[in-house]
Parts: structure tokens; sequence; C-alpha cells
């Protein structure tokens, strides 16, 4: 679904969380470029549904199978990730990490304003 921030309109969770981009994954490659330690720090989203859906998204929801099997979301062929520092819901502290690490707005694209935390 969609959340207000001050970033602007953001994808988020079921639960609220906001989902992120790196900009290293290459779009519709099927793969994520996080992998090891990277994952530590930016857990991939993930699904059961083959054919995820969000309320209020308008760009294009599809999976990736990461390493493990598991199904990974994607936002207009690229990956979604959570930050393992966002504590609560509506926290957007990855924003703009190593500037590389960037909230997804609704259509898709991402969100490159503002620094961690902003």
């Amino acid at each position: 679904m969609t959340a207000s921030s001050s970033a602007g309109e953001i994808v988020v969770d079921a639960d609220g969380r906001s989902v992120y981009f790196f900009t290293k994954d290459v779009k519709d490659s099927g793969t994520s470029t996080c992998t090891d330690a990277c994952l530590a720090a930016w857990p991939p989203v993930l699904t059961t549904s083959a054919t995820p859906s969000a309320e209020g998204v308008t760009g294009e929801l599809g999976t990736i199978t990461t390493p493990d099997g598991k199904q990974q979301v994607t936002l207009n062929g690229l990956p979604l990730y959570y930050f393992a520092q966002d504590a609560r819901p509506g926290d957007i502290l990855g924003q703009g990490v190593n500037n590389v690490w960037y909230l997804a707005d609704p259509a898709g694209g991402m969100i490159q304003m503002g620094g961690a935390g902003y």
C-alpha cells in the first residue's frame, strides 16, 4: 500500500514498513545484487503470492526468486527491500543511505531526495 512521509507518497508493506530500491540492481535482471552482509541491513520484501498486489501502487508489481528459493517483491522490475534500522511503521531512516538506497514511490520510481533520517 502507500503512505505519506516527509519524502512524499511512498510504498509501504501491509504493516506500514517503508520499502526501498537499491540503485545497483538492474531492472528486469531477475536477480538482486544485495547479497550476504548486505541482506542483514537490507532484508528483501518477501511474498507468498506469484502475483503480488498493493492498494494505491500504480507501478507493476512482480517477483524474483531469492537464492534460498523465496519470492522477493519487485516494482517495475526492481527488487524491493526493507532497512533493518527502520524500527517502526513510518520510519524512513534508509532514505539516501550511501547515495544508493531510495524509497519507492507508488508509480515505481525512486525518490532521490533527502538523506538518512530525512
